[in-house]
């Protein structure tokens, strides 16, 4: 413990380095899950917000790694003139997040001259703050390349200065009003699951964002008062940025996956709870459904659904109205709820039926008063099947109610 306190921060951040090409991964991930529906609905202002806003993440991640510094300045022939297009790359960042922000306040009916003039004022505000930024750079004497201390580096030399500071103070600028509204959404009734924790993820790394600022300036600071924390600019605040952009790409991705994942999850599980019914029908039937090797999960349960109807509606002058009469008062009698009783009788009359059916194709009652509850809720009948130890209660008190029936001639 005394060894891991007395080692040089840098040192310790340095095992926690995460590659700059790991958000930027994350962010084109979310960019692609996002792209269909934003060029479907280009006309929507938010999903352009977002679209463009997870564009310029991902080119300040790919601009920010040391390697693409280094090329950037090689292939120009200017030292250090990847630091204005990086830094003009965040303050687009900070555009596109307050962009995102009127989009999200004020939503698709609101077109109103104050909305507008908001939005251009963003426009305006952000786009003097990237001219500001090449001039600056042209303005400084900055010959020194530098690719991972350039801001602690040049903390005291003129017009980079300024620089480092105008581009720090837009960011935060836009983190804070962004972050506050996040959270604002995050504790609004009658969210989607899903969105909720979408937020959350935003709302925790737009916050991590501020980490990154603080000790961005901090680190500057601490070079005007003659003193060095420059591990808090080189070694903690990259990692920052990093985890951050990681939380934001699924804040935008859980929305859309976790929707997409959960409408999966809930045909599989319709398509599987329809099994009993399935297997019952197909024993009456004499033969299923073909397999078909490239039905999407949708197609499979809407053909398990159409297969069970088409057996049932045949299927259904053989059932016995007084059984399924008798075993939903004998359901009821064992504590079941009306509509559990219900789906119970209905498996107990179908079972039936289908026997009937095997045995005595020709034969059958013209029943069918319950035929219209039979092919409708056939997920909730074919669940009842599966619990054969209830079923079996209930024939057992059906018969015994039946055998204390007087039989009259």
């Amino acid at each position: 413990m005394n060894t891991l306190l007395g080692q040089d921060p840098s040192g310790v951040l340095g095992e926690l380095y995460i590659s700059f090409w790991i958000p930027t991964v994350v962010l084109t991930a979310a960019l692609a899950i996002k792209l269909p529906t934003i060029i479907r609905l280009w006309r929507d202002p938010l999903l352009r917000a977002v679209g463009g806003l997870l564009v310029i993440a991902c080119c300040v991640f790919v601009f920010a790694a040391p390697a693409t510094i280094a090329w950037v300045n090689r292939v120009t022939g200017v030292p250090n003139i990847a630091a204005p297009l990086v830094y003009s790359l965040i303050t687009a960042f900070c555009g596109s997040c307050l962009m995102l922000i009127i989009a999200w306040r004020n939503g698709l009916s609101d077109r109103s001259a104050q909305t507008r003039r908001v939005m251009r004022l963003v426009v305006f505000a952000y786009s003097g703050v990237i001219v500001a930024l090449w001039v600056l750079f042209a303005l400084a004497d900055a010959p020194v390349e530098r690719v991972r201390d350039l801001d602690t580096y040049y903390a005291n030399t003129p017009f980079m200065r300024e620089e480092t500071l105008l581009y720090l103070l837009a960011h935060c600028t836009a983190v804070l009003i962004t972050s506050r509204l996040i959270w604002n959404w995050v504790r609004t009734d009658g969210l989607d699951a899903w969105l909720r924790w979408g937020l959350v993820c935003l709302g925790v790394g737009y916050a991590l964002n501020l980490i990154f600022d603080a000790a961005k300036l901090t680190a500057v600071a601490a070079r005007w008062t003659g003193h060095d924390l420059d591990w808090l600019s080189t070694d903690l605040a990259p990692p920052v940025a990093c985890l951050s952009a990681i939380l934001i790409a699924v804040g935008f991705i859980l929305p859309h996956a976790g929707q997409y994942l959960h409408d999966r999850w809930r045909v599989r599980l319709a398509h599987h709870e329809l099994r009993p019914l399935y297997l019952l029908m197909r024993s009456v039937n004499g033969y299923g459904l073909p397999l078909v090797l490239r039905a999407s999960p949708e197609l499979r349960l809407i053909r398990r659904e159409t297969f069970i109807r088409d057996v049932l509606l045949p299927l259904a002058r053989h059932i016995d109205e007084d059984l399924s009469r008798r075993s939903y008062d004998a359901a009821l009698a064992l504590g079941c709820e009306p509509g559990r009783a219900k789906a119970i009788a209905a498996a107990v009359s179908i079972q039936d039926a289908a026997e009937r059916r095997i045995h005595a194709p020709d034969e059958g009652s013209d029943g069918g008063t319950g035929t219209a509850y039979l092919l409708r809720d056939i997920g909730e009948v074919s669940r009842a099947l599966r619990h054969r130890d209830e079923m079996e209660a209930v024939r057992a008190s059906t018969a015994a109610r039946r055998g204390n029936v007087p039989v009259h001639d």
